[in-house]
């Protein structure tokens, strides 16, 4: 088998938190900018950098790098809250296995391609108990751009498996067309879930190399290993 890195997202994708990110950023916004009508576009795909930049355009604003970091540091306190108040955090079907059976195999390695800053996508993943599997990743606050950031991903694990990433075969997991886009744009394969807001259908007809309603199914499964 080819050196593998998998690169899977988290929301939609891995998990849902049924709403406390949203609450929470929303949350945020109102705290810092006394703003609540700001955040009504779908956040499916984005990076946390780009929401806030979106969000704040909307509002006529044009902030500084340093405006986004200062706001995401107050997020990450509302995510925190909203994360122990909720009781519908949970993986989605077929994902614990999944990741098990991938990081059992030699020469595979199992990161997170997530526009989720890394402290975020920690808070969310250790809600359910699920980050410790995780070697590495590319993340929301290594690029605002999410085929960058999948790129940086694929880098790390490459590194992690000690092989230049050419000689890799790359997969990236993720429930939106961004996603797919983001793996095309890298050259990876693309496996699309349809646990978010787009269909099986949907997810093929935007290029995905394969789309599985979810992974408890043993073909998603073997998709992923390569079989």
């Amino acid at each position: 088998m080819r050196p593998t890195i998998l690169l899977f997202d988290v929301d939609g994708t891995l998990i849902t938190t049924a709403g406390a990110a949203r609450r929470a950023i929303e949350r945020a916004f109102a705290a810092r900018y006394g703003r609540r009508d700001a955040l009504a576009f779908p956040f499916d795909g984005m990076t946390d950098r780009a929401i806030v930049r979106a969000a704040l355009a909307r509002i006529g604003a044009h902030p500084t790098e340093e405006e986004i970091d200062g706001f995401l540091a107050v997020y990450l306190e509302h995510l925190a809250d909203e994360l122990e108040r909720s009781t519908g955090c949970r993986l989605h079907p077929g994902m614990e296995r999944a990741v098990e059976e991938a990081s059992a195999r030699p020469g595979c390695a199992v990161g997170l391609g997530t526009g989720n800053i890394r402290e975020g996508a920690r808070l969310k993943l250790e809600r359910v108990s699920f980050y410790a599997p995780f070697r590495f990743g590319g993340f929301g606050c290594d690029h605002e751009d999410r085929a960058e950031l999948i790129r940086i991903g694929a880098e790390r694990g490459a590194a992690c498996l000690g092989v230049p990433l050419a000689e890799c075969r790359v997969v990236v997991i993720g429930d939106t067309p961004k996603d797919v886009a983001a793996a095309r744009a890298i050259g990876a394969e693309s496996i699309g879930v349809a646990t978010g807001s787009f269909s099986v259908q949907q997810l093929l007809a935007c290029g995905a190399t394969f789309a599985f309603e979810d992974f408890a199914r043993t073909e998603a499964i073997a998709a992923l290993l390569g079989r």
